[in-house]
């Protein structure tokens, strides 16, 4: 089932499932998603698709593609590395990346599988972790180089959380429709061109890896976003190097999932 959340008509938020893969009108949704989800009889025009979750936090990898790694000379981990972006940066479908006025200069795009947890999750084995999947969405872990590797002395939690640097969408798919998310076909398409194409099966830690790992050391609450790494073919590592500038279109592609695409704006 694909889960968008939306505006109607009269500018309410509202939670449905699309009746087509336009997502022009939608089911509306009654209950809590982490709970029991009742799809009603009332159909709702959307006029505008939201990020399909409001985290209450969000989670990423890094190097978690061997090729990236590579492509960035950076030794395999021996375990995920984690860092986290803010919650302000999320953004969702059609709406744009903004680059602000004053810098960074140096923007890239990484598409990334997204999971979402469903229900909380502590100590969780990598055997039990599926069980606490709500879903899988679509995003770009949007990323000012120069902040990440300069002015911050690679600190990437700023870097990485400038407003709208966390586009998530175009919905949310749950868990029961893809049965191995560990092997999706993934993309990253600027401007027309393909700059990432790989799957997530070159992933070195699977998603039940992740949510294990992460549990270990904090508690996975419903709603929880972890963006699990980007495959090569970032924009920074190019000859010459790519950066996001006004005028751009990204779009994050996955398989089984669909396509979020935004577009790329200079701020005021």
């Amino acid at each position: 089932m694909k889960i968008i959340r939306f505006l109607n008509g009269e500018g309410e938020v509202c939670r449905g499932v699309p009746e087509s893969e336009d997502a022009k009108r939608a089911a509306i949704i009654k209950g809590d998603i982490f709970d029991t989800i009742v799809i009603t009889k009332k159909v709702e025009r959307v006029v505008s698709l939201l990020s399909p979750i409001e985290p209450p936090n969000i989670f990423a990898l890094g190097f978690n593609y061997g090729s990236h790694a590579e492509e960035t000379d950076v030794v395999y981990p021996e375990r995920p590395i984690v860092f986290m972006k803010a919650v302000s940066s999320v953004v969702g479908p059609a709406r744009p990346i903004i680059l602000p006025k004053a810098g960074p200069d140096e923007v890239d795009y990484e598409a990334e599988l997204v999971v979402v947890i469903g229900k909380t999750a502590k100590n969780v084995r990598p055997e039990e972790a599926c069980d606490y999947i709500l879903g899988y969405t679509c995003g770009n872990d949007v990323s000012a180089r120069d902040w990440q590797f300069h002015k911050q002395k690679n600190q990437w939690a700023r870097g990485k959380s400038f407003d709208t640097f966390c586009p998530l969408g175009p919905w949310l798919v749950t868990a029961d429709e893809i049965q191995n998310p560990n092997d999706l076909k993934i993309r990253a398409i600027l401007n027309g061109t393909v700059m990432q194409d790989s799957s997530t099966s070159n992933m070195l830690f699977d998603i039940p890896t992740i949510i294990s790992d992460l549990s270990e050391s904090m508690t996975l609450v419903p709603g929880t976003v972890i963006m699990t790494g980007t495959p090569d073919g970032v924009g920074f590592t190019r000859e010459p190097p790519v950066f996001l500038g006004n005028g751009d279109t990204v779009t994050i592609e996955i398989e089984r999932i669909g396509r979020l695409t935004n577009p790329v704006i200079v701020e005021g």
